[in-house]
């Protein structure tokens, strides 16, 4: 009886095509599969971004209501793929530019060259090339202007001066007896420099000091005296005078003043101008941009005011000189026997970034005074613009340009220092 009771119960619990199942393992699968379930839609969009698709959120936020946790192992997994997308998105950014001020341009774009020198012109367009900026030539005995590119920039074009500034803080600090060319100033416990080092160099430490013992009003006279916060041209129409605070600006240190050129600006005419002015030893012409070949022919050099510090200007010089030969001018350099004297600068404003250089050289006595100014993007500086001066000085010089130029004798010189 007993045997067949058990035979019964045996009966009413086997059904065929099935195995008896574990309870405990059942329920264990049942989680499992609902995990699974719940990874899937993470499996999707994993795959879809790595192919470039866009993603909805819809599946994950459904599995957010039905209040089911994803477990720490379905957190997506970055693939090979999503990596270089993530990659490639990255440089595209960081090729990107903040200022909206284009690179590259046709800056001949509306220029009147009538009356410039065509050999001159012709040589700082093809130096100039595609970049967006300006090319100034003059000659420092008469303040004329040889040629002009992007003549709208050059005249009304009025940035932040840059490293350019240093110029006129080496002058007035061996002036007002803060530094000779012998000073080194130490920058380090085991580094010091000199002014001709510093100039050649741009180090800014060594004229952010200056600036702070010149003091903003000594820092006014100077800038005002090389022809800063005033037109430099002669009835040059459209001109602007850049900006020279008559108080010092709130925030701005004396020191961001001489080194960078902070709450300045100036045009590539009144760069023209003061480097002219180095050039010739101390006399600040008007720049005279003539119509016509009849008004150049009869141009007559006109004198702004002499600045008498001659042998203060000669100590600044070798600093020039070494930029081109060592330090930031380099790209200038094309021949060892043609000395050329510069100043680079480069730094950035709220429109753009800029690259600066004005220089002239020194061909037996004869001068040209070349300054270049590009705007745009990270891919202009102060280098790039010394290269593009060089280009200009080359391309003359191997036309012989200078060989025969006709100087101006002191006798021809009018002056308007009253004008």
């Amino acid at each position: 009886m007993i045997r067949l009771l058990c035979l019964a119960i045996l009966a009413v619990a086997f059904v065929p095509g099935q195995t008896l199942r574990n309870p405990a393992r059942a329920d264990s699968q049942a989680k499992k599969k609902k995990a699974a379930a719940a990874r899937a839609p993470a499996r999707e969009q994993t795959a879809a971004r790595a192919a470039g698709k866009r993603v909805s959120s819809k599946g994950s936020a459904a599995v957010r209501k039905r209040g089911t946790a994803v477990p720490k192992q379905a957190v997506p997994v970055r693939t090979a793929a999503s990596r270089r997308l993530r990659r490639s998105a990255a440089r595209r950014r960081s090729f990107s530019s903040p200022w909206v001020t284009p690179t590259y341009a046709d800056s001949t774009a509306g220029d009147v060259a009538d009356g410039e020198d065509p050999v001159v012109r012709r040589a700082a367009v093809e130096a100039l090339g595609p970049y967006n900026g300006s090319v100034v030539v003059a000659d420092p005995f008469t303040g004329r202007i040889l040629a002009m590119v992007n003549q709208k920039l050059a005249r009304s074009g009025a940035y932040q001066p840059c490293s350019t500034i240093k110029l006129v803080a080496a002058v007035a600090g061996l002036e007002e007896g803060i530094i000779d060319r012998e000073t080194r100033l130490r920058l380090t416990r085991r580094e010091s420099i000199d002014l001709t080092e510093a100039l050649a160099r741009s180090n800014n430490k060594f004229f952010f000091d200056i600036g702070e013992k010149l003091g903003f009003d000594r820092i006014y006279h100077y800038a005002r005296l090389f022809g800063l916060g005033e037109k430099a041209g002669l009835d040059i129409e459209g001109e602007s005078p850049g900006i020279l605070p008559e108080w010092k600006p709130k925030d701005v240190p004396c020191g961001m003043m001489t080194s960078f050129g902070e709450a300045i600006s100036i045009t590539p005419l009144q760069l023209t101008a003061l480097v002219s002015a180095i050039a010739n030893g101390g006399s600040l012409y008007w720049l005279q941009h003539p119509r016509s070949q009849q008004e150049a022919g009869q141009l007559v050099p006109r004198l702004k005011r002499r600045i008498e510090m001659a042998a203060r200007i000669e100590e600044i010089l070798p600093g020039m000189m070494a930029a081109v030969d060592y330090g930031t001018a380099r790209r200038a350099a094309f021949d060892p026997s043609t000395p050329i004297f510069g100043k680079t600068g480069t730094c950035t404003d709220a429109r753009t970034h800029l690259g600066w250089f004005s220089s002239f050289n020194d061909v037996y006595g004869r001068k040209l005074v070349v300054t270049v100014l590009l705007t745009g993007g990270a891919a202009v500086n102060g280098p790039v613009a010394a290269g593009i001066a060089g280009q200009v000085y080359k391309a003359l010089a191997e036309q012989q340009y200078l060989a025969e130029r006709r100087q101006y004798s002191p006798a021809a010189l009018v002056s308007d220092a009253g004008r």
